[in-house]
């Protein structure tokens, strides 16, 4: 039985701090991810809104991307009674819910990543001969 609802993901704030200048070699870099998903608001009986927060921070600390928004979720009154209560029971939101809202936080997070000129919060591909060659910490990132 598959769910039957929709996810819009709505963006209500972005922001982006790169606390390194732009000259200096980031080094080797870690990136963290996290989807904190705030709550889920019923709205009325075919309507449910779910804040949440999407962070990117760097390790070392050279920068920091947030993703604030809504995501509201339209569908059949049984199914959305069924996703707020599952929530009242501290379970967590369904596949769906948390993808939508991944797949749109991740879009803009690298958007902004370019703007700052830092690397991507994705993991980018390795050439077999070219990272035999060159030491981790001789690359850096540039825009």
């Amino acid at each position: 039985m598959s769910i039957m609802i929709r996810v819009n993901v709505f963006i209500n704030n972005l922001s982006a701090e790169r606390f390194l200048d732009v000259g200096k070699s980031l080094g080797q870099l870690q990136i963290h991810t996290n989807l904190n998903v705030v709550g889920i608001e019923k709205k009325d009986e075919n309507l449910l809104e779910v804040p949440f927060i999407f962070t990117v921070t760097y390790s070392p600390s050279v920068a920091q991307i947030n993703v604030k928004g809504k995501a509201r979720i339209t569908g059949n009154e049984k199914e959305l009674k069924k996703i707020h209560e599952a929530y009242v029971h501290k379970k967590p939101p369904p596949p769906v819910i948390i993808q939508s809202i991944m797949s749109v936080a991740f879009v803009e997070s690298i958007l902004i990543s370019k703007t700052i000129n830092v690397p991507p919060p994705i993991p980018l591909p390795q050439i077999g001969a070219l990272s035999k060659t060159k030491k981790p910490s001789d690359t850096w990132y540039r825009a």
